[in-house]
Formats: C-alpha cells, structure tokens, sequence
C-alpha cells in the first residue's frame, strides 16, 4: 500500500499536480489565530532578545571595573604591604595575606571614592603674553565671588611685629606680638574670643590640640591660656623660648630656647619627656616635620640638625649651606625640605635620602622665612615682598606664580589649612591674602572639620587622646615599629666574646640551717667552685666558637737539676 504524500502549508490547491520532493520530516499545518495575548508574548521576547544584544555590546565595550588612577592609590596607600616571607606557620601566613587583602581592598574604595569630592582645587590662568605675577589682589578680589573676597581683609595694629597661627582645621587665628599683644578670633565671621595685653614681650605663639587653649612664649616663661584670656598654666621650667611647635598626634609641646635647651612637654599628663641641650648655641631657626614628628633645628653655620626626645644626639645632620641659614620649611608629606641662608640662596632638599639638592634657586635678597602649603606651594619673604612659587620641587620654576608687595616688613606667614589664603604677620598688624590653589579643596570630618560643633570638638578630643602616640616612636622611619628586632650574627659573636673580658659573678648564698651533713663555710666553697667552672667551659666554648689561640699548658722544657732556676709566672690571687 502506497504512502500518502503530505501536503506542504504554502502549496496552494492550483499546484497540486506538481510533484513535491520527499524529506525525511513531515510538517503538519495547524491554524492558529493571533489573540492579543499571544502578540503580547512575541513582543515580549523580542524585546528581551534585543536588550540581551544591548547588554553583550556593552560587556565587551566596558569589560569589568574601570581602571584606578595609581596617584590616588599612592595617595591612599598605608604602606609596604606583607610580602609573604619570614613567617614560618603556614596558618598565620594566611591570617596576614586575608589582612593584607583587606587593606587593598580598602585603598581601593577610597581611591574609587574619590570621584564624590565636590570641590576641585582652584588655580590663575593668563594668556601666552601675560605673567600670573602680574595679577595684584585687587583683581583677584574683583573677580572671585563675595564669600572668597571677604577673606582678603588687613589690620593695622600698634604693637607690632605680629606672629599669626591658623588652628588644625584652619578656622581660628592666634596674633602675638613682641609688645605684649595676644589676640584669638574666629576669622571667618570676625568673631573676637580674646585680646589682652601681658605686659612683657611674646616670643612665639602656638594652639595646642584644642581651640580652647593657647601657648604664649613670654619673655621669661611658658604660659597657657584658654579662649578666654584667662591663665591657665605657668611652666617655669621651660624658660628664655625660642621657637615653639606643637606635635598634634603626640600631644607634644617642643620648645627651644636661647641656650640651646630643648624641651618636649607631654600636655596631656603635664610632664616634660625630654630636656637637654643640644650643645648647637642659640638656635632661632625650627621646625617640625609633619611626616615623622622630629624636629629640624638650623644653626649660624648652615647645618641641619633632627632631634627627638628619646636621643640626646641629632638623628641626623646636613650641611645645607656655608652660611648662617635664615628659615627651615617642610612639607606636609615629609618629603622635601627648603632651607635659605644669608648668601641670598633657596635650596630644596629630599629629606627621605638626606642626598644633595635637588633644586638650586638665587633670590634677590635673603629670606626670612618659609612656609609650604598642603598642595606643595611653597612661599617665600623677601623682606616687603612675597612671592609664591608652585610646583618647585619636582622641577625647576623659572619664575614666582604670585607676588604680593607690601609697605610693611613681614615677621611670618602661615597658609591656612582648607583655605586659598594666606595669613601674613607684619610689623604693623595683619594682612590676609588670597592664593589661589594652594589649600586643599576636600576636608576630612573626622580628622579636622572647620565647621565642627562643641560636641563634635569634645568628642574629636576624647579620641584623640585615645589615638595618642608615644614619645618613644619618634623615629626618622615611623614604619620601624612594624619591624621585628633580631639580633645578628655580629651582635651575638660580639656578647660572646665580651664573656672573656667578665669577670666571674658573686655567688651570695645563704644555706639553711642544717645540723647534719657539710658545714656552712664548706656548702659556701662547692656552689662557688660549680659557679667557677660554668664561667670557665662559656670562656672555653665562646674561644672556640671564635677560634682563638688558647693558652698551651702542657709539659714544658725540663732541664734538669736547673729547672729550680727558671722563672715562674707569678699566680694572682
């Protein structure tokens, strides 16, 4: 029996003579009618298809996470990481690894988070013909909006010269003059808290962790004060100061004064950790560098000295110039110092090798002081003028990024902290000025807020003194803590050379009282010929350990009936 041909869907009944090709399939017709559901269903996966499509494309376009900036890694990293060797139990070695991928982890998420910074860092910008030296600050403060053109002000006091200090988040400001003159104000709002009149000459002026209190260095002594101008403290035991700088995170009150004495007061406890004199003469130039907490002292010829509590010898020394040096300044990275001297030279140093220059500059005039800010510009007195140089470290700047001319001689100068500006102390008062780019534009609340309320300071404190570091880890590497001390092979052949030249220990014993057996005097005898012989077969083991020629005491030359003639070394007793 034949098998009936299947008639295909788009064969119409016109062609049916036409003779159809056998497949191994058979294809059934069904009669579907579209309902709006089904519509619905169809479109729903070509839309789906598509966006699939959609979703490809864009995985080979943006394959995985976006690259990281390596500067802002460098900027959030904590350090060298583990490495992996010297640890011998394989499971602490895991332990470590788990915690050093945290710690990556970490610095990338803060460098990833550095994108929801609101603010940019500000800067001049001129045409091809012009200099950014050119621009005064009268055209600066006609261009910029009014809450920035507010913060370009000037006073003009009677007792000068005034030295100025902006506290840690860069919201209070601290005057003192030479003629007894010690202000505080809040100047952003102009808000006063005090302003008295000591009666005796102010050498140097420094907040300490606080805004509620305040170091005044007076002609004799130490003094503290509160917000108030009320007297807290008199230190007489730190006296004549010099210098003074305050070491935030070791709640430490350096002072240097006119013979050479340095001072290191814990503020927290109210001891002084250090004191001695550092054998250097009067030394007017000091400062501190942010990155290790030690001290950086110059003298009248051209050296600079580091210090710390712990060592009452100079960690390190450079000569820096062949004369007197005239103003010291680090950078808030530790990295690069700038020092000057009376021969009108501007010299920058890496602080990190302690190796030559890396910047040469010729001023007009000596220096009188100096001062970094925390985007790395550095400014520069030149008796009425300042000028402020950017980026002069890493390369060489042909000429200043600003100018600033003044009818006035200038005692200091600070940068302010989260602020483009710049507080200049002069001889007849104080002048604000506006330096564009040289604050940094992002704070961090939990380190220094500006805009901080009683009780956010009062908790800030609180952890602070938690977090304090002791004077102990003032190091030139603050990393040497994370280091492990194992004694090498030179130190431990050197102990045991050094049992040669001991002498052997005194046994003080006192036996019990005991009726049978030795005697006292003859137990006495024993313990110390046993105490003798471990002190010779040490002696005996360190000579070999060392290989040195042992004395001979075997037989000796006889010579017969004239032995009794030969000379005997006499035995000490």
């Amino acid at each position: 029996m034949k098998d009936k041909k299947m008639v295909r869907y788009f064969n119409t009944e016109d062609n049916k003579d036409e003779v159809t090709k056998e497949t191994s399939q058979d294809v059934k017709v069904y009669k579907i009618k579209p309902t709006g559901r089904l519509l619905k269903i169809q479109k729903y996966k070509k839309h789906k298809i598509i966006k699939n499509e959609e979703n490809i494309i864009k995985e080979k376009k943006f394959a995985g996470k976006a690259p990281i900036n390596p500067e802002k890694l460098q900027h959030h990293s904590r350090g060298e990481g583990f490495e992996g060797k010297g640890v011998r139990h394989p499971l602490y070695a895991l332990k470590l690894k788990k915690k050093e991928n945290k710690l990556k982890y970490a610095q990338e998420q803060a460098a990833r988070a550095d994108i929801l910074l609101t603010e940019d860092q500000g800067f001049l910008e001129v045409d091809e013909d012009n200099r950014t030296t050119g621009i005064t600050q009268q055209v600066i403060v006609d261009n910029v909006d009014i809450t920035a053109a507010t913060k370009s002000f000037e006073l003009n006091l009677d007792f000068g010269p005034y030295q100025a200090k902006y506290s840690r988040n860069g919201r209070h400001l601290l005057l003192g003059s030479n003629k007894g003159h010690l202000a505080a104000f809040d100047w952003v709002t102009k808000k006063l808290h005090f302003e008295i009149n000591v009666m005796e000459s102010i050498h140097d002026v420094s907040w300490l962790h606080v805004e509620t209190m305040i170091a005044a260095a007076q002609k004799e002594w130490l003094y503290i004060y509160d917000n108030t101008g009320i007297e807290i403290h008199c230190i007489k035991r730190m006296d004549k100061i010099l210098k003074m700088e305050f070491l935030p995170y070791h709640f430490l009150l350096a002072a240097v004064n006119e013979f050479g004495f340095m001072t290191w007061l814990d503020i927290s406890i109210g001891e002084i950790v250090g004191h001695y004199n550092n054998n250097m003469g009067r030394t007017p130039v000091m400062t501190q560098n942010p990155y290790n907490a030690t001290l950086c002292l110059g003298n009248s010829k051209g050296v600079v000295s580091l210090w710390s509590p712990n060592v009452k010898k100079p960690l390190a020394k450079i000569l820096c110039h062949k004369t007197p040096l005239t103003a010291i300044a680090v950078d808030n990275n530790g990295m690069y110092m700038a020092t000057s001297g009376v021969d009108r030279s501007m010299k920058i140093w890496d602080i990190r090798n302690l190796d030559g220059p890396i910047q040469h500059y010729k001023l007009r005039s000596a220096p009188n002081h100096l001062e970094f800010s925390q985007k790395d510009m550095l400014a520069v007195g030149l008796g009425n003028v300042v000028e402020v140089y950017s980026n002069c470290c890493s390369q060489t700047a042909e000429k200043p990024y600003l100018r600033h001319k003044m009818g006035k001689t200038i005692k200091n100068f600070k940068f302010c902290p989260y602020e483009d500006i710049l507080g200049i102390g002069t001889s007849n008062g104080f002048t604000s000025v506006i330096v564009p780019g040289s604050g940094e534009p992002n704070f961090d609340a939990l380190e220094s807020n500006p805009f901080q309320t009683k009780k956010q300071r009062k908790e800030a404190e609180v952890k602070a003194l938690l977090e304090k570091i002791p004077a102990e880890l003032i190091t030139l590497n603050p990393y040497e803590v994370m280091e492990i001390d194992v004694p090498s092979l030179k130190d431990k052949i050197e102990t045991r050379k050094s049992l040669l030249y001991l002498k052997p220990k005194k046994v003080d014993f006192t036996p019990r009282k005991k009726k049978k057996g030795k005697t006292n005097i003859a137990r006495k005898k024993i313990i110390k010929e046993v105490a003798r012989k471990e002190f010779i077969n040490q002696s005996i083991e360190a000579n070999k350990i060392l290989d040195m020629p042992q004395k001979d005491n075997g037989p000796k030359q006889s010579f017969g009936v004239l032995d009794r003639f030969v000379p005997q070394p006499k035995l000490k007793k």
